[in-house]
């Protein structure tokens, strides 16, 4: 028998109820204030947005729209419509200058103020369609040192002597009409990040045209990141993909040009021309060593004409990888990758410059690692987070509208990694959203206290409480 429309309906509460769907992202403005979060802000954009609204609340508004799962800037009227959630907002301190503070009939800034802020980002419109060039603003360098400030927080929980930096831009679809056209041929913007894989944050990213190449500039956005990086890291190591072959970058790295870390040791995939490929098919059988099941390595005697013409370039080790293709390529056959033929056998070749003695067996699956995490956090920008849907037509605004997904996606690497810890390093945010902040309560206030309460035998409620423990010991002891 057909299953008609289930027996109830839909009304709403002619009173406040205290109810809140999201009882557990205040764990996250907890760690936001445990890491100095809003302090940081206040100091480095100091933009003084109207209506009585700080700094502070707006970019945290935008970070916890993002946490909870809003993706522009109209989902603040559901956050706005949290009643429970608001009424946690009022009862920050007030008289705590870095705290929440509400000085409107608000709690959560409204949509359009929000875009009034975002308009103190905007840059002057210099992206021409043909050239490469990436605005610079002076309020969107604030976010550079935020996000400085929020990774050496992370250090001082967890510190780590090495930083090994992952480069690697990615494409965000846009119908924006000021948009450029990509490498695609889609109108897109084309943000290059760098991946701090120890502490899994993005410690630098740069906001780009769709047509600016992610190799642009690139010696300058490495230097900007190795001034980022916190005081106690000694050592640094490059990865890159093919984008990232720019012999100035090389020998900034081998070269010790930097007078904090020396020489930068690098492994960074290397374009196959036909003279590599030439020097690849000299090799005898005998040169080839076994890399897993089916890959094998082999060092390249190889020297790029950008460096036989200086006579300045160091010696590089070239490392060919090949391996077997599974199928045969039908005649016209056009791969997305290049090949080899030798001996009746094709294989698919990649190539990779190096400055580091490892042996092939150890430095070669090292260098792959950079797939893994830093591609998974550009999903996590644009497809968990907000990053994916740009607010506006302004190249600025959008540079901040990213910068404030980056903040959210390491305030939440940040949550998994010094307060959940264990198996939640590893889930994405659909899981966290589910199991942490996306919970029903009830807001109440009983003897001077707030207090959040989770239906009876919530599998989440020891989760909470813990988290709320180890957030307290996060909090820096008072000075003097």
């Amino acid at each position: 028998m057909t299953q008609g429309l289930l027996p109830y309906k839909y009304e709403e509460e002619n009173k406040p109820a205290g109810m809140t769907s999201l009882a557990g992202l205040p764990l996250y403005l907890d760690l936001a204030f445990a890491l100095g979060l809003p302090g940081s802000i206040e100091r480095h954009l100091n933009l003084r947005p109207s209506q009585g609204w700080t700094d502070a609340q707006m970019v945290l508004s935008l970070v916890l729209l993002a946490l909870a799962g809003g993706d522009c800037v109209d989902d603040l009227k559901v956050l706005e419509a949290d009643e429970g959630f608001c009424r946690i907002l009022e009862h920050i301190d007030p008289k705590d200058a870095s705290r929440w503070r509400t000085t409107t009939s608000r709690t959560i800034p409204s949509p359009s103020s929000v875009f009034r802020y975002l308009a103190a980002f905007r840059t002057e419109d210099v992206s021409v369609q043909g050239t490469a060039s990436v605005p610079q603003s002076a309020a969107l360098t604030g976010f550079g040192r935020i996000n400085q400030d929020l990774a050496a927080a992370v250090q001082r929980q967890t510190p780590s002597s090495i930083a090994t930096l992952d480069i690697d831009a990615t494409l965000v679809e846009t119908q924006k009409r000021d948009a450029l056209f990509c490498y695609e041929g889609y109108r897109a913007y084309q943000p290059l990040n760098v991946y701090w894989a120890e502490q899994e944050l993005i410690v630098h990213t740069e906001f780009r045209d769709g047509n600016v190449p992610a190799n642009y500039d690139l010696l300058r956005v490495v230097r900007e990141t190795l001034d980022a990086l916190p005081g106690d890291v000694t050592k640094v190591r490059l990865r890159a993909d093919a984008a990232g072959y720019a012999h100035d970058l090389l020998v900034y790295c081998d070269r010790g040009g930097d007078t904090r870390f020396g020489r930068i040791e690098f492994a960074i995939s290397a374009p196959v021309t036909e003279a590599f490929r030439a020097e690849v098919r000299t090799l005898p059988d005998g040169a080839w060593t076994a890399l897993g099941t089916n890959k094998q390595w082999a060092e390249v005697c190889f020297v790029p004409n950008e460096l036989a013409r200086s006579k300045k370039g160091e010696p590089y080790r070239y490392l060919a990888i090949r391996e077997p293709l599974r199928q045969p390529v039908l005649p016209g056959m056009e791969l997305p990758f290049p090949t080899l033929d030798h001996e009746g056998t094709q294989y698919k070749l990649h190539a990779l410059v190096s400055n580091m003695d490892w042996a092939g067996e150890r430095l070669i699956p090292f260098a792959y690692e950079r797939c893994g995490k830093s591609e998974e956090a550009h999903a996590v920008l644009k497809e968990d987070l907000a990053g994916g849907k740009l607010p506006s037509g302004s190249f600025g605004e959008n540079a901040a509208w990213w910068w404030i997904t980056v903040l959210a996606c390491n305030l939440n690497m940040a949550m998994k990694k010094l307060v959940l810890k264990g198996p939640w390093v590893a889930k994405r945010m659909k899981a966290i959203r589910f199991s942490l902040i996306s919970l029903p309560g009830r807001i109440i206030e009983h003897a001077r206290q707030l207090v959040i309460r989770l239906v009876r035998n919530h599998p989440s409620f020891a989760l909470l409480v813990a988290a709320r423990q180890r957030i307290t010991g996060l909090i820096p002891a008072p000075s003097g």
